[in-house]
């Protein structure tokens, strides 16, 4: 059980962390790493980082229908602990 949600936490970092990849060269003329940068000075890499969480939503459902109940939990646990983490760097 705990190795099933662990998958579906994994699965649903790598699918953030892919969704800001293509986010990014979706809509910016600059690289990934100018991109970030940019971002990062200019308060806006919760937004990215937000909308790349969008692909977890696929991950998820691809799980609910697979009935893999644990890993789509680790998938929603990501997303939570993605978002809490953006939470925390925005106010800070």
């Amino acid at each position: 059980m705990k190795k099933e949600i662990l998958i579906g936490v994994l699965t649903g970092v790598m699918a953030n962390a892919l969704g800001v990849i293509l986010y990014i060269l979706a809509f910016s003329d600059k690289g990934i790493d100018a991109t970030i940068q940019q971002s990062l000075s200019e308060g806006f890499f919760g937004k990215i980082v937000t909308l790349g969480a969008i692909l977890n939503l696929l991950a998820f459902f691809l799980f609910i229908k697979k009935k893999q109940d644990y890993r789509a939990r680790g998938v929603l646990l990501a997303t939570v602990i993605i978002a809490i983490a953006v939470m925390i760097r925005k106010f800070i």
